[in-house]
């Protein structure tokens, strides 16, 4: 059975200025089919347009050159509440600073993304606790960011981006400040939550995790290459 389309990239570019003249060319010439329940990992040094790569897909930057499609809908195209209603229903985000609200406890960020959503709140509290227990923070559901280790608050940022069961999940770097148990628990459960529809796209450094990749891309100096595993 064929696997739908998410996301389509042609001829995709990003360019900044540096200085008066400098051209730089963050991302050049990018074609990428990202596909239902499919893990992408996304390697490069630093510098390389990883983060440039995910924020262009997720809508939160745009693309100098080229279009990107979402579910057949040129996101290129979009306007800033169209863009706004993308990343709010259809896109997770994990990111490496976590940006978790600092006066919110653990489970009320995971439900944060769902408001104003016409979720009874009961369901909501549960649907969330339950996925604070499988990140193994059982005891952590009403304790607050600063009560909390990184590694935790990491797990706490990774339940609010699965929590309104998103189409796409762009992650960077999300086992970066995490011990390798950790880290391979948080693969275990985005692989687990990737086979059951959702797309993943993860910027790392670590060469370890291929093992739970689908495709591997690798960008430098802005160009793609892409391997299988």
């Amino acid at each position: 059975m064929s696997m739908e389309v998410i996301i389509e990239a042609k001829n995709l570019g990003k360019t900044y200025k540096r200085g008066r003249s400098e051209v730089v060319h963050a991302l050049d010439d990018i074609n990428l089919k990202l596909y239902e329940a499919e893990m992408i990992l996304l390697y490069g040094p630093s510098g390389s347009g990883k983060s440039t790569l995910l924020n262009v897909l997720s809508g939160l930057d745009n693309p100098t050159t080229g279009t990107i499609k979402f579910s057949g809908d040129d996101i290129t195209e979009f306007n800033q509440k169209q863009l706004t209603d993308l990343r709010r229903n259809d896109v997770g985000f994990v990111f490496q600073a976590w940006e978790l609200i600092d006066n919110l406890t653990a489970v009320e960020n995971v439900e944060a993304p769902m408001y104003p959503e016409s979720v009874p709140s009961n369901v909501l509290r549960t649907d969330a606790i339950t996925l604070l227990r499988r990140l193994d923070l059982l005891d952590r559901e009403y304790h607050y960011p600063k009560e909390m280790s990184g590694g935790e608050q990491q797990r706490v940022a990774l339940a609010r981006a699965l929590i309104k069961r998103p189409k796409v999940i762009f992650a960077d770097e999300p086992t970066g400040n995490l011990d390798s148990e950790t880290g391979h628990l948080i693969m275990r459960l985005l692989k687990t939550v990737c086979r059951q529809g959702t797309a993943i796209i993860i910027a790392t450094h670590d060469e370890e995790l291929r093992e739970y990749a689908d495709r591997i891309i690798r960008l430098h100096d802005g160009k793609m290459t892409e391997e299988r595993v």
